[in-house]
């Protein structure tokens, strides 16, 4: 018969298995500043390579390197910085009208069930008509100026402002609300300090979304009769065969929009420092 071990002879627990000396952590580390980069880095340097060995002809696609040395030669000789800030210009002014209505439009469908029944609505038919489909119409409300743009911009942005906006609203817990009715606070107080702060999360996601398409709504739209942008000079550029400049274009778009989303994650990161999730 086999000896019984002693700390069961003496009645004890059997014994545990002894832990691994090293286990892996389910949550994985915070990326490094500029580690987001890495990717469109390898894009680069494969595109730099393919240009270098012969696989992409100057014709078909310019190497980075030369669209550089094509921007910087744009920026000495003045004929760039024009273009960028009427670009700027418009992409901004629509971004803040459409976050800024929005948010209230969010508001007022997420605390009301009048504003939901009014807004909602009409914000999901919005969603399903695309902006550009909305391009003859508003040609011929406003013209083919400014207001044109900037107002096809600030519908792209109003709808994933809202739809965020509003989802997290209507998934505030329940028992904060409860508490806010339980302390007495006013319609005014219970915005301020129990609604604005639940849905901050799903309002920085969505305006990451509107950094985004403010500028791809901007790229199509500064094709329609323009005279200054970014997109007017990569129209241009590609009558005259310059894939260069058109690469100088695109380059600026990328980087604009990489620079506008940095500013919103690093918003979002002192705003929101109080929550602990995977990614902090």
């Amino acid at each position: 018969m086999a000896a019984i071990p002693s700390h069961e002879a003496r009645g004890g627990a059997p014994a545990r298995p002894a832990a691994p000396a090293h286990r892996p952590s389910l949550v994985p580390r915070r990326l490094p500043p500029g580690a987001r980069l890495l990717g469109p880095l390898v894009v680069l340097v494969l595109w730099e390579a393919a240009s270098r060995l012969g696989l992409l002809a100057p014709e078909t696609l310019t190497a980075p390197t030369a669209a550089l040395r094509t921007g910087w030669r744009m920026l000495a000789d003045g004929s760039l910085l024009p273009h960028l800030a009427a670009s700027a210009a418009r992409a901004y002014s629509g971004l803040f009208l459409g976050v800024l209505a929005g948010v209230l439009l969010a508001l007022a469908s997420g605390l009301t069930r009048t504003g939901e029944a009014l807004i909602d609505g009409l914000v999901q038919v919005k969603r399903a008509i695309p902006t550009l489909a909305l391009i003859p119409l508003v040609i011929i409300w406003l013209g083919i100026g400014e207001a044109m743009k900037v107002f096809l911009i600030f519908t792209a942005v109003l709808v994933p402002v809202y739809i965020n906006t509003h989802a997290a609203l209507r998934g505030i817990d329940i028992g904060h609300v409860e508490l806010a009715q339980t302390l007495g606070l006013t319609r005014g107080e219970f915005i301020r300090k129990v609604a604005l702060p639940g849905a901050l999360p799903g309002f920085f996601v969505s305006l990451r979304l509107a950094v985004a398409l403010c500028w791809t709504a901007l790229v199509v739209l500064e094709l329609v009769n323009t005279q200054t942008g970014i997109g007017y000079l990569m129209n241009r550029a590609r009558d005259w065969g310059q894939t260069d400049v058109i690469v100088v274009g695109i380059i600026v778009y990328a980087v604009l929009g990489l620079a506008s989303d940095a500013v919103v994650r690093l918003i979002e990161s002192r705003v929101l420092s109080y929550r602990r999730s995977l990614g902090s």
